[in-house]
């Protein structure tokens, strides 16, 4: 995949070969003399005939020749004065589901326009472990993310989160203010809505131009922009943000590095518990600036403390409390609802147990034995209530390919104790459910700045995906919802915790 900007690191230059005669190296000097000379000469005759701005220190430094986006008045036309948050999710589904409703709270409580990213690609973009104090930086990941998000409207795969997640009860109660990232970018980058969604970005092209300079400043890895940008540098090795948490700003948090680790790695991080509002919101330095640009905002709780924001603990403030509330379970849109309901009543037809295993991705690997345990305990007791066969749906990223050998191939040739239902890429159930998505396209209807009619036209014509990724797992969650002999998840699978959910708040009976 072809990026915009990448970070580049020189490597040391060879040293000369000292055994050169000396009236070689005079004669390269006095070249290099002559040519310095000449060069001095073209610049200081050329010089009257530049723009003096070009020069000036003060421009080079706030943006306005570099990033015209910037200059105020560009500014203030197309934002239409107003403030915006922008984040960088990354790795799975779950983690970036859960990323957007940590944004949706620092939003709220900075009166920002939250920026409503796309559905990453599974791992297109990873941040690294918190807990081991190795992550990118957040100006790295910024500029992950923005190239896989070019890169998905370049080839007609880019699906908004609120095409898939159904955020109308935030936008309706003006709870938090919204701007799709399409319209955003099109705004600020000044690109074409047509010429943004069509894939038509070729290189050298002025729009493909204006979006490798968008990527240059949101991304901050130029810095911060006065009036435009504040890039939020600090991350899970050293913050852990909170909100009229008492008198906890600027004190250390329980979780630091242990010794060990710290003369292992050399790490030398200290975390401290920072409150969001006092850091960034009014009256401090990035208050003035139209974009504030966070990095990761994927958050756990971990050894008594969260990795990186702990704001859920205010919920003494009202509006924050109503915010957190409306949060913690946003559903899927009907059409993923409805696809999961279908398919458990008209192809599985029977009360039935969902198995959710995760058995190849990282720490999953090597904990097939003891995943297989768990579901093979809660079946012998099914077994004993039910004298047919149990039915089962499984959801994997095990290819049944490859079950033979493994608990699940032994539950396959059992089909007199046990039926299993799995989903396929290829099914009808999600062929239709992905071209609905793509005709629905829910996160086109909300947004906290007007369109005018041409650009609202345009967004429904050139802006829907041609494919939309990840509608299986969408379909599976919903699937697991409506399990009535109960649910056996993957223990610290994101998956697994957001099938919970969907149980605890009963999505398949809303």
């Amino acid at each position: 995949m072809n990026s915009f900007f990448s970070p580049s690191r020189a490597g040391p230059k060879p040293w000369p070969n000292r055994k050169k005669q000396t009236n070689k190296s005079a004669i390269c000097l006095c070249s290099v003399s002559l040519l310095a000379v000449l060069f001095l000469s073209v610049f200081f005759i050329t010089y009257s005939e530049i723009p003096k701005s070009i020069f000036s220190i003060s421009s080079a430094f706030s943006g306005s020749v570099e990033f015209p986006q910037c200059r105020s008045e560009v500014l203030s036309r197309a934002l239409l004065g107003q403030s915006f948050l922008l984040y960088a999710p990354h790795s799975g589904f779950s983690n970036q589901l859960s990323e957007f409703k940590n944004a949706v709270l620092m939003a709220m409580v900075l009166n920002r326009t939250l920026v409503v990213p796309p559905v990453l690609d599974h791992h297109a973009v990873a941040l690294g472990s918190c807990p081991k104090f190795r992550v990118l930086s957040p100006s790295e990941v910024r500029v992950s993310v923005w190239n896989h998000s070019v890169e998905l409207l370049r080839s007609g795969r880019y699906v908004s989160m609120g095409d898939v997640v159904d955020i109308s009860s935030l936008v309706s109660s003006s709870a938090v203010r919204v701007i799709d990232f399409r319209y955003f970018a099109s705004l600020l980058c000044g690109v074409d809505l047509e010429t943004l969604c069509s894939g038509e970005l070729a290189e050298q092209s002025q729009a493909y131009e204006s979006l490798r300079q968008c990527g240059y400043l949101l991304s901050g890895v130029r810095g911060n922009v006065d009036g435009c940008l504040y890039g939020v540098d600090d991350d899970c090795r050293t913050t852990v943000w909170t909100y009229r948490n008492g008198g906890s700003d600027g004190r250390l948090d329980s979780f630091q590095a242990d010794e060990k680790l710290k003369k292992k790695k050399k790490i030398a991080y200290v975390r401290r518990r920072r409150d969001v509002y006092k850091a960034l919101g009014r009256g401090s330095e990035a208050e003035s600036a139209a974009v504030l640009a966070f990095g990761s905002l994927f958050t756990a709780p971990y050894k008594g403390s969260e990795l990186y924001i702990d704001i859920k603990k205010s919920s003494g403030v009202p509006e924050v409390k109503s915010l957190i509330e409306k949060v913690e379970f946003l559903p899927f849109v009907r059409e993923v609802m409805s696809a999961g309901k279908r398919f458990a009543t008209g192809t599985i037809k029977a009360p039935f147990l969902c198995a959710q295993l995760r058995l190849l991705d990282g720490q999953f690997k090597n904990h097939q034995e003891s995943t297989f345990t768990g579901l093979n305990q809660k079946l012998e007791s099914l077994s004993l209530k039910n004298p047919g066969p149990v039915h089962v749906f499984v959801m994997t990223d095990l290819p049944e390919s490859n079950w033979s050998g493994t608990y699940l191939g032994d539950l396959a040739r059992n089909s007199t104790k046990f039926k299993l239902h799995f989903l396929r890429e290829e099914d009808e159930v999600i062929v239709r459910t992905e071209k609905e998505l793509a005709s629905a396209a829910h996160g086109q209807k909300f947004g906290s700045i007007p369109m005018s009619l041409d650009s609202i036209k345009k967004m429904q014509k050139h802006c829907s995906p041609q494919k939309v990724s990840n509608v299986q797992l969408y379909v599976e969650e919903a699937v697991c919802s409506c399990a009535s002999l109960g649910f056996v998840g993957t223990a610290g699978s994101t998956i697994a915790e957001s099938v919970e959910m969907m149980r605890k708040f009963n999505a398949c009976s809303s």
